[in-house]
């Protein structure tokens, strides 16, 4: 055996050791995460916390924030519950105002309408100072929650020591493209390995932004904070729910997650937009792990293996690529044991996510291997070269849908409709909020 080959071969058994060991010790911790049974409300002492829901758009679809907020609406939680969606300067505003109308009756719905585009993170904030609720529940504008999401989330917020909780994600159009569908497998898979693990030890690294709640008096302790995150002296516009969830942890309370709290996004369905949406949560990672270091300390081992297999097993992977390309380039070897090894991890992940679902469908997301080897390693060693870049990527006007078009969702509520006004109506709002929601 060359030199080359002897290379190509403890690089990729590297990669295999450190996967071997991060994904059983994961697994087994996942499995091992107590979840709690359903509680009788009226057997808590006391009234129930209010939450305040805050929805922020941005050149949302109007019939996607329609569903979103017809899920919101329809919540099951019997304490109360003030909503607060916040535009974010959005360039199809004329077709968002009768989204509004349509809530007009419900004193819970309270619009703000910034005056410009101040990014999601500053109109979350607009939001906050407007709001008085005990409980805060993030709600991206392309998502519908499951009816009883308020009420599982504010269960496991009873316990004072948890900051931040989220909820389970899925893909509401999974069943548009071969691209959804595993992407909704993907989200399963960090939803209820990865998520499911650090839970066992309250240390969620990363209470994702479509569906996450928070304490509000824990998020007065971080709020500064969060609203003045700045990398390399330029203000951080994206990365806010792993920022906060950091912050959290920073500041003592635990992060939690609740995976019968069922959230369904929308998410890309064509592969340019997916790698864009990458590209900006890598860097994100990138940037907010650093923040992580310090508090490894106060937290239990596992956290430091997840840090350690989240970034060093990419770095890993890569290798073993690098090395069997050059492998055939130079010599017209055929890298087998590097294949081999490799295809070997992914179907005894795949085969074990079929096997705790009793879905034969997670066999097929051994696809999203090819993506993740030549697509997505590539995607994140240009995330670490350009750190300092906050360019959403992804911020345009949503294509109009025509009329009698629908979002599809299994989650989707029936309630409000007709608010898609044509395409040549002009519509005019006697006022806008400044920037900073006055």
């Amino acid at each position: 055996m060359n030199l080359l080959a002897t290379t190509s071969v403890l690089a990729v058994s590297s990669y295999a050791l450190l996967s071997a060991i991060y994904r059983s010790v994961q697994t087994l911790n996942a499995l091992r995460t107590e979840v709690p049974s359903p509680t009788d409300y009226a057997s808590e002492a006391g009234p129930l916390p209010s939450v305040d829901v805050i929805v922020p758009c941005f050149n949302e679809d109007p019939r996607t924030l329609s569903a979103c907020l017809e899920s919101i609406a329809s919540q099951d939680y019997e304490g109360q519950v003030r909503v607060y969606v916040v535009d974010d300067g959005s360039e199809n505003r004329k077709y968002l105002w009768p989204v509004q109308d349509a809530y007009t009756d419900d004193p819970r719905f309270n619009f703000m309408w910034l005056g410009k585009n101040v990014g999601k993170r500053k109109a979350q904030i607009a939001a906050l100072h407007r709001s008085s609720g005990d409980l805060v529940l993030n709600v991206d504008s392309d998502t519908i929650i499951a009816v009883d999401v308020l009420t599982r989330l504010v269960r496991k917020m009873q316990n004072p020591a948890v900051g931040a909780v989220m909820g389970q994600l899925t893909a509401s159009n999974r069943t548009g493209t071969w691209l959804t569908r595993l992407i909704d497998m993907e989200y399963w898979l960090a939803c209820n390995e990865e998520r499911l693990a650090e839970a066992r030890f309250g240390a969620v690294l990363c209470c994702c932004g479509p569906c996450a709640m928070y304490r509000r008096s824990a998020l007065d302790l971080v709020l500064h904070e969060y609203e003045t995150q700045y990398f390399r002296g330029k203000p951080s516009d994206f990365g806010e729910d792993r920022h906060l969830t950091i912050l959290m942890l920073a500041a003592g309370f635990r992060t939690e997650y609740v995976p019968d709290a069922i959230a369904a996004t929308v998410v890309p369905d064509r592969l340019v937009p997916y790698l864009r949406q990458q590209l900006r949560w890598a860097r994100s990672t990138f940037r907010d792990t650093a923040l992580a270091l310090p508090l490894l300390a106060s937290l239990d081992f596992y956290i430091t293996l997840d840090i350690v297999g989240q970034n060093l097993l990419p770095l890993l992977l890569g290798a073993s690529i690098l090395t069997a390309l050059a492998q055939i380039a130079l010599t017209s070897e055929f890298p087998w044991p590097t294949v081999l090894i490799i295809a070997s991890m992914t179907m005894v992940r795949c085969s074990l996510a079929a096997f705790r679902t009793r879905q034969l469908r997670f066999l097929a997301f051994a696809l999203h291997k090819p993506i993740s080897m030549f697509l997505l390693l590539p995607v994140k060693a240009y995330a670490l070269c350009t750190l300092s870049n906050s360019d959403w990527l992804s911020r345009k006007v949503a294509n109009m849908p025509d009329s009698g078009e629908g979002q599809a969702s299994t989650l989707r509520q029936t309630g409000h409709s007709g608010i898609a006004p044509s395409m040549g109506e002009t519509a005019t709002r006697a006022h806008a909020f400044d920037v900073d929601g006055t």
